[in-house]
């Protein structure tokens, strides 16, 4: 069960982290400047996990099996991070923006699994949706 508990643990506590930052950055700073410190300090801390949990003779090997997705991943944490900066910068109040943009992104890849991975849809699930949809309007109105 801890296996399963952990990283949901992780992920809430960092987003949490991650929005009151993303708030409380100062809109007199610009949001790219900002940015790069975070990158640099995110490499540092990937390149530090990295060493830690890979021997030195199998480093090479392990990031010659860096894919595509590894890029592509690289430019859309880029377009999350600069997104919740001016999110908030255009004045959501962290209470709403990151309920809405979460919720749409639950809506989104719910279609994104079935398109993409064939995963299935049941009818509970697109009640959901339109649950979501309604919190949506009641949110943002």
């Amino acid at each position: 069960m801890w296996n399963m508990l952990w990283p949901l643990l992780l992920i809430v506590g960092s987003n949490c982290c991650y929005h009151i930052c993303a708030k409380s950055t100062p809109t007199r700073v610009n949001a790219f400047g900002a940015l790069t410190v975070t990158y640099l300090i995110s490499a540092a801390l990937c390149g530090a996990a990295f060493l830690a949990t890979v021997t030195p003779e199998h480093a090479q090997s392990e990031l010659r099996g860096v894919n595509w997705t590894s890029y592509v991943l690289g430019f859309a944490v880029v377009g999350l991070e600069a997104g919740n900066l001016f999110l908030y910068r255009a004045g959501w109040k962290i209470s709403a923006g990151s309920v809405v943009s979460n919720i749409s992104l639950a809506v989104v890849l719910l279609f994104v699994g079935y398109f993409l991975f064939h995963e299935h849809i049941s009818a509970r699930q697109l009640l959901g949706v339109a649950v979501c949809a309604a919190g949506l309007y009641l949110i943002t109105k």
